[in-house]
């Protein structure tokens, strides 16, 4: 799904899971939804898993936002003794769409605590008191603190069915351009990890001489974290300069605020520093992952970055505010940077990186490595200095999970492309009207129109993705072609051809061009069969690597 399908489908008031693989854009697609509920006069509540996400949305954590705190359960006195303290209960009251970014890393018991609360002060007994909820995230992401416990994620609870979610999937990719990098994520992403895809990760291994000076570290554990930047910053000759936070509002609020600011309440440079900025730049001079070095102080004392496009940045303090309900209750103002030479990968979240050194030989949780491997754009970008096996596995449960959120995604998609052009307006203009905002004809609604072309409805009785990918295929496109039509990666759609060859929905006839020429072919496989195995790695390496194992899979596919 495209995020112009998916901001059609938030506009009309429906339940929503906003999914896709990291740099989809699902963050930019809520904003665009956030401007324009704004722009009708409707405020959103805008809430996170996590104080660092809270902080990135302009929001709070969904255990402030609800009342429920640190709580891992609540009994009844405990839900009707948060429902009856007059904060919570004018929040909760005079919300309209809640939003909850990070929805990966929330616990299925926190989901239904936020939700008794929600039924409680609202006293309307549906899925968080009739609150439209719109729920953004990766599950194959970083998945909830267990605390040594079994976590259940999110969309086991009731309530995530009871919400009759939509499913938005997005499939677009803009983050990275790298094929043969995008092909090693996605193996990782669908748990097809072969020794190919372990063998191209392993050539980005550095020895320490060999690592790049500017380039931040990134670990499983804060210990390390605070170690390396500390000793990296002692060993740069000249005075250090100290730049202190300053802040505004409610103590509790505020404490808040400084544990998700990425840039710390006391940042200490010396010239010559390796930073970062941890902010988006309102000029679009920097983002937030933006890596440069200290090469000066300007007239004010404010640190001078260099980028490394050698774009030279005065810096000045920028805030971090806390809002309910379209006001500023507590901000922090701080230089948008922090120390570039190391982070834990629960920090770089939401991160774009240039490059990065990785340490992923303690890596401990599902989808660490996956997080810390996607923040970067192109594989000449990593740098590993360490892996474990445990660095490329995402949660089995998810693996399984994922193909029902890209069906019900398909499904969504096709039901709104099949629609009269005019029904997607009246839908959005019944739920502004319902929840008091403005429909304002003169904001270019005209332009939410959903694209007519009947899009996943090429082959009848297929989702929508596989109907396309089979499409593209029989169009005659190259391999390259049809991934670059569907923003996928090459290895995702010969997955597809195989899923429809499994369902009996592809000929020989339909991949014929994709297979390379004959004496290719025959040589792939004679080494088929002599192997006799599933798995690919012994082909792929008895043919001397001449052969990408997608290429591999097509001929094996053309002999069953």
């Amino acid at each position: 799904m495209t995020q112009g399908e998916a901001l059609t489908i938030l506009k009309t008031g429906a339940n929503v899971f906003l999914t896709g693989e990291p740099g989809s854009g699902k963050t930019h697609t809520v904003n665009a939804f956030v401007e324009w509920l704004r722009n009708s006069g409707i405020e959103p509540s805008v809430t996170a898993a996590t104080g660092i996400a809270a902080t990135h949305v302009g929001g709070m954590t969904l255990h402030s936002w609800s009342g429920i705190g640190i709580a891992e359960s609540l009994s009844k006195a405990d839900v009707d003794r948060i429902a009856t303290k007059e904060h919570i209960a004018r929040r909760i009251q005079k919300a309209k769409v809640l939003i909850i970014e990070e929805i990966s890393m929330l616990s299925a018991s926190t989901f239904e605590m936020a939700d008794a609360i929600c039924r409680e002060v609202r006293r309307v007994d549906k899925p968080f008191g009739g609150l439209t909820v719109i729920l953004v995230g990766d599950f194959f992401q970083l998945p909830p603190v267990s605390r040594g416990r079994e976590v259940k994620f999110a969309y086991s609870s009731a309530v995530w069915r009871d919400l009759s979610l939509l499913t938005c999937y997005l499939t677009e990719q803009y983050r990275q351009d790298d094929s043969d990098f995008l092909s090693v994520l996605s193996a990782i992403r669908s748990g097809n990890v072969e020794e190919l895809h372990y063998e191209e990760l392993m050539r980005r291994h550095r020895d320490p001489a060999e690592l790049p000076l500017d380039a931040p570290k990134l670990f499983s554990h804060n210990a390390d974290v605070d170690r390396i930047n500390a000793a990296e910053l002692a060993k740069l000759k000249g005075a250090s300069r100290k730049f202190s936070m300053s802040s505004k509002g409610k103590d509790t609020m505020i404490e808040g605020l400084k544990r998700g600011c990425l840039s710390p309440e006391t940042l200490e440079l010396k010239e010559g520093a390796a930073v970062m900025f941890t902010k988006n730049s309102p000029q679009g001079k920097f983002v937030n992952g933006t890596l440069g070095i200290v090469t000066g102080w300007g007239a004010d004392g404010m640190p001078i970055v260099e980028t490394k496009d050698g774009l030279s940045i005065s810096t000045e303090p920028m805030e971090w505010q806390l809002e309910e309900q379209g006001k500023v209750k507590a901000s922090v103002s701080q230089i948008p940077l922090r120390l570039a030479y190391a982070m834990t990968v629960h920090k770089s979240q939401g991160m774009s990186m240039d490059a990065a050194i990785m340490d992923l030989s303690k890596a401990f949780e599902y989808g660490q490595g996956y997080v810390a491997l996607s923040r970067v754009r192109r594989l000449s970008g990593v740098f590993l200095t360490g892996m474990n096996a445990r660095a490329l596995e995402v949660h089995p449960e998810i693996l399984e999970k994922d193909k029902d959120f890209r069906a019900a995604s398909d499904a969504a998609r096709d039901a709104f492309a099949d629609m009269p052009a005019a029904e997607p307006i009246e839908m959005q203009k019944k739920f502004v009207k319902a929840v008091g905002g403005a429909w304002l004809e003169n904001e270019g609604h005209e332009k939410q129109k959903i694209s007519r072309q009947v899009r996943g409805k090429t082959v009848a009785g297929l989702p929508g993705r596989l109907a396309e990918t089979l499409q593209a295929a029989r169009d005659g496109k190259s391999l390259a072609e049809v991934a670059k039509a569907r923003a996928l990666a090459v290895s995702t759609i010969v997955k597809h051809l195989e899923e429809l060859a499994e369902i009996g929905k592809l000929t020989r006839t339909d991949f014929a061009h994709l297979l390379p020429d004959s004496g290719a072919t025959d040589e792939i496989r004679e080494a088929l069969v002599a192997s006799g195995k599933e798995v690919l790695s012994p082909v792929f390496h008895s043919l001397g690597g001449r052969y990408s194992f997608e290429m591999i899979r097509l001929v094996r596919l053309a002999r069953e």
